[in-house]
Protein backbone atom coordinates (compact mmCIF):
# COMPACT_ATOMS: atom_id res chain seq x y z
CA UNK A 1 0.00 0.00 0.00
CA UNK A 2 0.93 3.67 -0.64
CA UNK A 3 1.78 5.57 2.11
CA UNK A 4 0.29 9.05 2.21
CA UNK A 5 3.12 11.29 1.88
CA UNK A 6 3.94 9.36 -1.37
CA UNK A 7 0.32 9.65 -2.60
CA UNK A 8 0.63 13.68 -2.17
CA UNK A 9 3.60 13.42 -4.16
CA UNK A 10 2.88 11.57 -6.94
CA UNK A 11 -0.77 13.54 -7.09
CA UNK A 12 1.54 16.58 -7.81
CA UNK A 13 3.66 15.23 -9.98
CA UNK A 14 0.40 14.14 -11.99
CA UNK A 15 -1.43 17.58 -11.56
CA UNK A 16 2.00 19.08 -12.89
CA UNK A 17 2.04 16.98 -16.05
CA UNK A 18 -1.65 17.51 -16.89
CA UNK A 19 -1.71 21.23 -16.84
CA UNK A 20 1.69 20.66 -18.94
CA UNK A 21 -0.76 18.65 -21.67
CA UNK A 22 -0.13 14.92 -21.09
CA UNK A 23 -2.59 12.81 -21.42
CA UNK A 24 -4.02 11.11 -17.91
CA UNK A 25 -3.56 7.62 -19.70
CA UNK A 26 -0.45 8.51 -20.27
CA UNK A 27 0.75 9.77 -17.17
CA UNK A 28 -0.74 6.46 -15.71
CA UNK A 29 1.33 4.26 -17.77
CA UNK A 30 4.99 6.57 -16.97
CA UNK A 31 3.84 6.23 -13.23
CA UNK A 32 2.52 2.97 -13.42
CA UNK A 33 -0.59 3.60 -11.91
CA UNK A 34 -4.49 3.84 -13.15
CA UNK A 35 -5.99 7.18 -13.97
CA UNK A 36 -8.89 5.78 -11.26
CA UNK A 37 -6.11 5.20 -8.58
CA UNK A 38 -5.17 8.98 -8.70
CA UNK A 39 -8.65 10.07 -8.75
CA UNK A 40 -10.07 7.88 -5.74
CA UNK A 41 -6.17 9.23 -3.71
CA UNK A 42 -7.52 12.91 -4.29
CA UNK A 43 -11.25 11.63 -2.83
CA UNK A 44 -9.72 10.31 0.62
CA UNK A 45 -7.17 11.32 2.43
CA UNK A 46 -6.17 7.90 4.31
CA UNK A 47 -6.20 4.54 3.38
CA UNK A 48 -9.29 3.01 4.13
CA UNK A 49 -8.28 -0.28 3.09
CA UNK A 50 -6.62 -1.91 6.39
CA UNK A 51 -9.73 -0.68 8.30
CA UNK A 52 -12.54 -1.98 5.85
CA UNK A 53 -14.62 -4.75 6.71
CA UNK A 54 -13.44 -7.85 4.90
CA UNK A 55 -16.59 -10.10 3.56
CA UNK A 56 -16.79 -14.08 4.02
CA UNK A 57 -16.91 -15.79 1.16
CA UNK A 58 -20.81 -17.50 0.90
CA UNK A 59 -19.13 -21.19 0.07
CA UNK A 60 -16.52 -20.80 3.30
CA UNK A 61 -16.41 -23.64 5.59
CA UNK A 62 -18.03 -22.57 9.00
CA UNK A 63 -16.67 -22.83 12.24
CA UNK A 64 -18.33 -26.22 12.99
CA UNK A 65 -17.09 -27.97 9.79
CA UNK A 66 -13.73 -26.85 10.11
CA UNK A 67 -13.67 -28.22 14.12
CA UNK A 68 -14.83 -31.27 12.65
CA UNK A 69 -12.07 -31.66 10.26
CA UNK A 70 -9.40 -31.22 12.61
CA UNK A 71 -10.98 -33.45 15.42
CA UNK A 72 -10.93 -36.48 12.33
CA UNK A 73 -7.91 -35.76 11.38
CA UNK A 74 -6.29 -35.94 15.20
CA UNK A 75 -7.84 -39.40 15.43
CA UNK A 76 -6.85 -42.68 15.16
CA UNK A 77 -5.35 -43.81 12.61
CA UNK A 78 -5.43 -40.65 10.82
CA UNK A 79 -2.90 -38.65 13.08
CA UNK A 80 -0.22 -40.03 11.10
CA UNK A 81 -1.10 -39.97 7.33
CA UNK A 82 -1.77 -37.12 4.71
CA UNK A 83 -4.91 -35.60 3.59
CA UNK A 84 -4.42 -37.20 0.49
CA UNK A 85 -4.80 -40.83 3.02
CA UNK A 86 -7.64 -39.46 4.94
CA UNK A 87 -10.20 -38.19 2.01
CA UNK A 88 -10.09 -41.55 0.50
CA UNK A 89 -10.43 -43.87 3.54
CA UNK A 90 -13.42 -41.50 4.25
CA UNK A 91 -14.71 -41.66 0.79
CA UNK A 92 -14.90 -45.34 0.68
CA UNK A 93 -16.74 -45.31 4.00
CA UNK A 94 -19.22 -42.87 2.50
CA UNK A 95 -18.16 -39.83 4.27
CA UNK A 96 -17.01 -36.37 2.65
CA UNK A 97 -15.93 -33.58 4.63
CA UNK A 98 -13.93 -31.69 1.81
CA UNK A 99 -11.50 -31.56 -0.21
CA UNK A 100 -7.82 -32.92 0.02
CA UNK A 101 -6.83 -28.97 -0.48
CA UNK A 102 -9.69 -28.14 1.92
CA UNK A 103 -8.00 -30.73 4.71
CA UNK A 104 -4.75 -29.20 3.61
CA UNK A 105 -5.69 -25.52 4.39
CA UNK A 106 -7.61 -26.19 7.66
CA UNK A 107 -4.40 -28.05 9.73
CA UNK A 108 -2.33 -25.42 7.63
CA UNK A 109 -4.61 -22.73 10.29
CA UNK A 110 -4.24 -24.88 13.17
CA UNK A 111 -0.33 -25.15 12.66
CA UNK A 112 -0.50 -29.15 12.43
CA UNK A 113 1.51 -29.31 8.73
CA UNK A 114 4.95 -30.44 9.04
CA UNK A 115 7.86 -32.18 6.98
CA UNK A 116 9.08 -35.24 7.88
CA UNK A 117 10.81 -36.36 5.03
CA UNK A 118 14.56 -36.80 5.01
CA UNK A 119 14.18 -37.24 1.30
CA UNK A 120 16.95 -35.83 -1.61
CA UNK A 121 15.87 -33.69 -4.22
CA UNK A 122 15.45 -35.77 -7.30
CA UNK A 123 18.09 -35.97 -10.10
CA UNK A 124 16.76 -36.03 -14.05
CA UNK A 125 18.64 -38.65 -16.03
CA UNK A 126 18.23 -39.93 -19.57
CA UNK A 127 15.86 -42.95 -19.45
CA UNK A 128 16.71 -46.84 -20.51
CA UNK A 129 14.87 -49.27 -22.13
CA UNK A 130 10.86 -48.87 -21.40
CA UNK A 131 8.44 -51.36 -20.26
CA UNK A 132 4.47 -51.32 -20.58
CA UNK A 133 1.67 -53.45 -18.20
CA UNK A 134 -1.69 -52.67 -18.16
CA UNK A 135 -2.77 -55.95 -15.90
CA UNK A 136 -1.18 -57.95 -12.93
CA UNK A 137 2.15 -60.07 -13.18
CA UNK A 138 3.82 -58.63 -16.44
CA UNK A 139 6.48 -56.33 -15.81
CA UNK A 140 7.74 -57.38 -11.56
CA UNK A 141 11.21 -55.25 -10.24
CA UNK A 142 13.21 -56.61 -7.23
CA UNK A 143 16.20 -55.47 -5.48
CA UNK A 144 17.75 -56.20 -1.96
CA UNK A 145 18.66 -53.68 0.68
CA UNK A 146 20.44 -54.10 4.00
CA UNK A 147 18.06 -54.17 7.55
CA UNK A 148 20.48 -52.77 10.15
CA UNK A 149 21.11 -55.18 13.12
CA UNK A 150 21.98 -54.90 16.75
CA UNK A 151 25.56 -55.33 15.96
CA UNK A 152 27.06 -52.26 14.01
CA UNK A 153 28.36 -53.12 10.71
CA UNK A 154 26.44 -56.05 10.16
CA UNK A 155 23.43 -56.66 8.61
CA UNK A 156 20.62 -58.83 7.10
CA UNK A 157 19.42 -58.43 3.60
CA UNK A 158 15.76 -58.32 2.31
CA UNK A 159 14.79 -59.52 -1.13
CA UNK A 160 12.03 -58.41 -2.56
CA UNK A 161 9.80 -58.45 -5.84
CA UNK A 162 7.24 -56.37 -6.52
CA UNK A 163 4.42 -55.93 -9.23
CA UNK A 164 4.42 -52.55 -10.95
CA UNK A 165 1.29 -52.16 -12.19
CA UNK A 166 -0.51 -52.89 -8.73
CA UNK A 167 2.22 -52.04 -6.30
CA UNK A 168 1.43 -55.52 -4.68
CA UNK A 169 4.69 -57.17 -3.24
CA UNK A 170 4.59 -60.54 -4.75
CA UNK A 171 7.81 -62.10 -2.99
CA UNK A 172 10.04 -61.46 -0.43
CA UNK A 173 12.37 -63.18 1.93
CA UNK A 174 15.14 -61.78 4.68
CA UNK A 175 18.68 -63.77 4.77
CA UNK A 176 21.77 -63.44 6.24
CA UNK A 177 23.68 -63.18 2.78
CA UNK A 178 23.19 -62.41 -0.65
CA UNK A 179 23.11 -65.17 -3.30
CA UNK A 180 21.81 -65.78 -6.89
CA UNK A 181 20.18 -69.34 -5.96
CA UNK A 182 18.41 -66.98 -2.62
CA UNK A 183 17.27 -65.28 -5.66
CA UNK A 184 16.24 -68.03 -8.14
CA UNK A 185 14.15 -69.61 -4.96
CA UNK A 186 12.62 -65.80 -4.60
CA UNK A 187 11.46 -65.50 -7.96
CA UNK A 188 9.91 -69.34 -8.80
CA UNK A 189 8.05 -69.22 -5.24
CA UNK A 190 6.29 -65.94 -6.46
CA UNK A 191 5.72 -67.32 -9.64
CA UNK A 192 3.84 -70.31 -8.08
CA UNK A 193 2.38 -68.36 -5.74
CA UNK A 194 0.84 -66.05 -8.57
CA UNK A 195 -0.05 -68.97 -10.27
CA UNK A 196 1.98 -67.34 -13.23
CA UNK A 197 1.77 -69.65 -16.60
CA UNK A 198 4.57 -70.97 -17.91
CA UNK A 199 5.70 -68.92 -20.96
CA UNK A 200 3.49 -65.59 -19.94
CA UNK A 201 5.26 -62.79 -21.25
CA UNK A 202 6.73 -61.34 -17.68
CA UNK A 203 9.94 -58.93 -17.24
CA UNK A 204 11.48 -59.19 -14.30
CA UNK A 205 13.81 -55.82 -13.89
CA UNK A 206 16.75 -55.36 -11.63
CA UNK A 207 19.45 -53.16 -10.90
CA UNK A 208 23.25 -54.95 -12.00
CA UNK A 209 23.69 -56.39 -8.39
CA UNK A 210 25.86 -59.54 -8.79
CA UNK A 211 23.21 -61.78 -7.09
CA UNK A 212 20.76 -60.04 -10.28
CA UNK A 213 23.21 -61.40 -13.04
CA UNK A 214 24.24 -64.69 -11.62
CA UNK A 215 24.30 -67.30 -13.54
CA UNK A 216 21.96 -69.70 -11.54
CA UNK A 217 18.91 -66.80 -11.40
CA UNK A 218 19.46 -66.38 -15.45
CA UNK A 219 19.27 -70.46 -15.93
CA UNK A 220 15.97 -69.93 -13.56
CA UNK A 221 14.58 -67.03 -15.06
CA UNK A 222 15.32 -68.73 -18.96
CA UNK A 223 13.46 -71.93 -17.41
CA UNK A 224 10.47 -69.93 -16.23
CA UNK A 225 10.22 -68.03 -19.44
CA UNK A 226 10.70 -64.80 -17.83
CA UNK A 227 12.83 -61.91 -19.61
CA UNK A 228 15.40 -60.50 -17.85
CA UNK A 229 16.29 -56.78 -17.52
CA UNK A 230 18.58 -54.19 -15.79
CA UNK A 231 19.34 -50.65 -15.15
CA UNK A 232 22.25 -48.47 -16.19
CA UNK A 233 25.34 -48.93 -13.92
CA UNK A 234 25.47 -47.09 -10.98
CA UNK A 235 21.69 -45.16 -11.77
CA UNK A 236 19.67 -46.42 -9.07
CA UNK A 237 16.57 -44.24 -10.79
CA UNK A 238 16.37 -46.94 -13.66
CA UNK A 239 14.75 -49.24 -10.77
CA UNK A 240 11.95 -46.69 -9.15
CA UNK A 241 9.45 -48.70 -7.51
CA UNK A 242 11.62 -50.83 -5.87
CA UNK A 243 13.95 -47.65 -4.67
CA UNK A 244 9.86 -46.35 -3.64
CA UNK A 245 9.22 -49.27 -1.70
CA UNK A 246 12.23 -49.79 0.46
CA UNK A 247 11.71 -45.81 1.01
CA UNK A 248 8.51 -46.52 2.56
CA UNK A 249 9.76 -49.88 4.61
CA UNK A 250 12.95 -47.48 6.09
CA UNK A 251 10.44 -44.70 6.67
CA UNK A 252 8.16 -46.56 8.63
CA UNK A 253 6.89 -45.10 11.71
CA UNK A 254 7.95 -48.76 13.77
CA UNK A 255 10.88 -49.36 11.82
CA UNK A 256 14.43 -50.50 14.08
CA UNK A 257 16.33 -47.25 12.50
CA UNK A 258 18.88 -47.08 15.60
CA UNK A 259 19.08 -50.39 17.32
CA UNK A 260 18.02 -52.76 14.27
CA UNK A 261 16.81 -56.42 14.36
CA UNK A 262 18.21 -58.44 17.32
CA UNK A 263 17.74 -61.92 15.32
CA UNK A 264 16.67 -63.25 11.56
CA UNK A 265 13.53 -64.10 13.06
CA UNK A 266 12.83 -61.22 14.37
CA UNK A 267 13.49 -59.36 11.13
CA UNK A 268 11.40 -61.70 8.81
CA UNK A 269 8.29 -61.21 11.05
CA UNK A 270 8.50 -57.59 10.83
CA UNK A 271 8.70 -57.74 7.26
CA UNK A 272 6.03 -60.27 7.09
CA UNK A 273 3.96 -57.23 9.19
CA UNK A 274 4.73 -54.77 7.09
CA UNK A 275 4.05 -56.72 3.77
CA UNK A 276 0.39 -57.41 5.06
CA UNK A 277 0.23 -53.60 6.19
CA UNK A 278 1.58 -52.20 2.52
CA UNK A 279 -0.78 -54.92 0.15
CA UNK A 280 -3.77 -55.22 1.68
CA UNK A 281 -4.27 -51.29 4.44
CA UNK A 282 -2.28 -49.42 2.86
CA UNK A 283 -3.95 -46.93 -0.14
CA UNK A 284 -1.23 -45.83 -2.57
CA UNK A 285 -0.98 -42.58 -4.25
CA UNK A 286 0.27 -44.20 -7.92
CA UNK A 287 -3.10 -46.39 -8.24
CA UNK A 288 -5.67 -43.77 -7.20
CA UNK A 289 -5.32 -44.68 -3.55
CA UNK A 290 -6.82 -48.22 -3.52
CA UNK A 291 -4.72 -50.79 -1.88
CA UNK A 292 -2.37 -52.74 -3.84
CA UNK A 293 -4.73 -56.28 -3.57
CA UNK A 294 -7.25 -54.44 -4.63
CA UNK A 295 -5.57 -53.49 -7.71
CA UNK A 296 -3.81 -56.55 -8.27
CA UNK A 297 -7.55 -58.18 -8.10
CA UNK A 298 -8.51 -55.42 -10.26
CA UNK A 299 -11.48 -54.71 -7.84
CA UNK A 300 -10.86 -50.58 -8.25
CA UNK A 301 -13.09 -49.92 -10.86
CA UNK A 302 -16.00 -50.44 -8.74
CA UNK A 303 -14.35 -48.93 -5.59
CA UNK A 304 -13.37 -45.54 -7.50
CA UNK A 305 -16.86 -45.58 -9.36
CA UNK A 306 -18.43 -45.58 -6.14
CA UNK A 307 -16.13 -42.11 -5.12
CA UNK A 308 -16.53 -40.33 -8.02
CA UNK A 309 -20.69 -40.87 -7.27
CA UNK A 310 -20.07 -39.95 -3.57
CA UNK A 311 -17.85 -36.50 -5.02
CA UNK A 312 -20.68 -35.44 -7.96
CA UNK A 313 -23.30 -35.83 -4.65
CA UNK A 314 -21.45 -33.66 -2.73
CA UNK A 315 -21.07 -31.08 -5.73
CA UNK A 316 -24.94 -31.37 -5.97
CA UNK A 317 -25.54 -30.96 -2.14
CA UNK A 318 -22.95 -27.73 -2.20
CA UNK A 319 -22.18 -26.84 -5.94
CA UNK A 320 -20.58 -23.11 -4.39
CA UNK A 321 -18.03 -24.91 -3.02
CA UNK A 322 -16.62 -26.60 -6.32
CA UNK A 323 -15.39 -23.87 -9.21
CA UNK A 324 -14.56 -26.97 -11.53
CA UNK A 325 -15.13 -30.78 -12.05
CA UNK A 326 -14.91 -32.96 -9.21
CA UNK A 327 -11.66 -34.99 -8.39
CA UNK A 328 -10.72 -37.53 -11.36
CA UNK A 329 -11.28 -41.09 -9.64
CA UNK A 330 -10.39 -42.97 -12.97
CA UNK A 331 -8.76 -46.00 -13.18
CA UNK A 332 -5.37 -46.19 -14.25
CA UNK A 333 -5.20 -48.45 -16.79
CA UNK A 334 -1.54 -48.37 -18.12
CA UNK A 335 1.93 -48.05 -16.01
CA UNK A 336 5.43 -47.67 -17.83
CA UNK A 337 9.01 -48.47 -16.50
CA UNK A 338 10.83 -46.24 -17.19
CA UNK A 339 9.29 -44.40 -20.35
CA UNK A 340 10.93 -42.78 -22.77
CA UNK A 341 11.02 -38.81 -22.17
CA UNK A 342 9.36 -38.02 -25.41
CA UNK A 343 5.97 -39.74 -24.26
CA UNK A 344 6.43 -38.31 -21.25
CA UNK A 345 6.46 -34.72 -23.01
CA UNK A 346 3.40 -35.92 -25.02
CA UNK A 347 1.19 -36.27 -22.59
CA UNK A 348 0.52 -40.02 -23.34
CA UNK A 349 2.74 -41.73 -20.11
CA UNK A 350 0.39 -40.80 -17.07
CA UNK A 351 1.47 -43.04 -14.69
CA UNK A 352 5.57 -43.28 -13.95
CA UNK A 353 7.15 -43.97 -10.81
Amino acid sequence: MTAPEERKDLISLCDEASSGGARRSEIGEVAGIHPRTINRWRCTEEDLRPSAEKRTPSNALSRKEREAIIEICNQEPYASQPPAQIVTDLADKGVYLGSESTLYRSLRACKQLTHRGRAHPPEKRHQPTSYEADGPNQVWTWDITWLPTHVRGIYLYLYLVLDIFSRKIVGWEVHEYESGDLAAALVEQAILRERCPRGSPLVLHSDNGSPMKSQILQLKLKELGIESSYSRPRVSNDNPYSEAIFRTLKYHWDFPFQQGFQTLDEARMWILSLVRWYNTIHRHSGIKYVTPEQKHRQEDVEILRKRALLYEQARKNNPARWSGNTRDWSPVATVWLNPDKDQIDSGKILNVA
